[in-house]
């Protein structure tokens, strides 16, 4: 048998070359765009992009040879990683808004987040960490006017983008960046703390979308399941979109949902029988129920060549699907798969069921965040404007 070194080597890369990187532009080598700011990866901080080299393993194979035992050295592929060596001088090398955004836990989050600080960067024409750190409160308030009144962003957007700017900037005070947070003292303009402006489908109104798409068909069955998930689970777009077939399972004699929030915490909810059952019908409709580690809600038709079809839909389709079947009912303006989410509170609500366990359901970590999506205060049907009769 021929022998093989078995050696796999893998160099760490060197980081902290920076370089304006234009907007929405990714390098096609292992570099990331953070803030405008094109960063090289280091090979082991990262696997989502880290293709990881096959070592080859030395193992003793013994064989039996005309009744005498003979033992030779054989190579074979491993498949544990093989050691990344980084360097601490590489790692110093990062700036440290690279450092903060990666910190952040959520995929969702760090896209917002470096969209948002980006918009900022943007309207002052900065390009680099440097010019960064030497603004100062000025700059914001100049930031946040401009948000207000020249652009007419809502004031939670406005809000946002001023959370995510001092977010940063607490993170820079921390670790010595900066001396002060320049964005701390800025006000923030006001916004509805007792209701949010997300608006919610009476019950009549769920009841005719869950009913719209067309059962004798796959994609017709898919959407039911995924609008009984949004509008009886109370699920958000994105929680919806990253379910796997093995997600749904029973608990303690229920069907069940296991759910991965905000910030990358897992947990279950039992379900309403009817969305199990559109569940089940959609998958085996699919033919992909045995598939436990495959998307449970997928793509039907318009797959490109070289797609994979096991891939989950994204939370912009679930979007999609809540308006095209609420523009089937009439409903053409103002509506997202949001929408969904506070009908469920506010119906569950109006239904008898608790605050605490609606939070639950919702994932909330603060009941008055819950409180936001309850629509029960207003009831339309009672406007004053009906009265006034001359």
């Amino acid at each position: 048998m021929h022998r093989s070194s078995g050696r796999s080597t893998a160099r760490a890369g060197q980081a902290g070359e920076m370089a304006a990187c234009p907007r929405g532009r990714r390098s096609r080598h292992s570099s990331a765009c953070l803030l405008g700011i094109e960063v090289q990866e280091i090979p082991g901080l990262s696997r989502r992009h880290q293709k990881w080299p096959r070592t080859n393993k030395v193992c003793k194979v013994t064989a039996l040879k005309r009744g005498t035992h003979k033992t030779t050295k054989a190579v074979v592929p491993s498949r544990q990683p093989a050691v990344v060596r980084v360097s601490i001088d590489a790692l110093a090398a990062i700036p440290e808004e690279a450092v903060w955004l990666e910190s952040r836990k959520s995929p969702q989050t760090r896209r917002a987040y470096r969209v948002d600080v980006a918009h900022f960067m943007r309207t002052f024409n900065i390009s680099s960490p440097e010019e960064l750190r030497k603004i100062d409160h000025r700059a914001v308030m100049t930031w946040e006017r401009l948000m207000r009144e020249k652009e007419q962003r809502e004031a939670s957007t406005v809000r946002r983008r001023l959370a995510a700017l001092s977010s940063l900037f607490t993170h820079l005070v921390k670790f010595g960046g900066v001396e002060v947070n320049p964005v701390r003292d800025v006000e923030r303009p006001a916004v509805n703390r007792r209701e949010g402006m997300t608006p919610a489908f009476s019950q009549k109104q769920a009841r005719a979308i869950l009913d719209a798409p067309n059962p004798e068909k796959l994609i017709g069955l898919r959407d039911r399941a995924i609008l009984s998930v949004g509008l009886q689970v109370g699920f958000r777009r994105a929680e919806i979109a990253a379910l796997k077939v093995a997600d749904f399972h029973m608990n303690r004699g229920l069907d069940a949902l296991w759910v991965v929030r905000k910030g990358g915490k897992k947990g279950h909810l039992a379900i309403h029988p009817q969305t199990a059952q559109r569940i089940r019908e959609y998958l085996a409709a699919s033919k992909h129920g045995d598939d436990l580690d495959s998307p449970l809600f997928r793509p039907v038709r318009g797959n490109r060549e070289g797609q994979d079809v096991r891939r989950h839909l994204t939370p912009v389709m679930i979007d999609r699907v809540l308006r095209k079947y609420a523009k089937q009912i009439g409903l053409t303006r103002g509506y997202s798969a949001h929408s969904m989410r506070a009908t469920f509170i506010t119906t569950a609500l109006e239904n008898g069921a608790g605050l605490e366990d609606i939070q639950l359901a919702a994932g909330h970590a603060d009941p008055s965040t819950t409180k936001l999506y309850d629509r029960r205060g207003y009831n339309p049907e009672k406007s004053a404007s009906f009265f006034a009769n001359y």
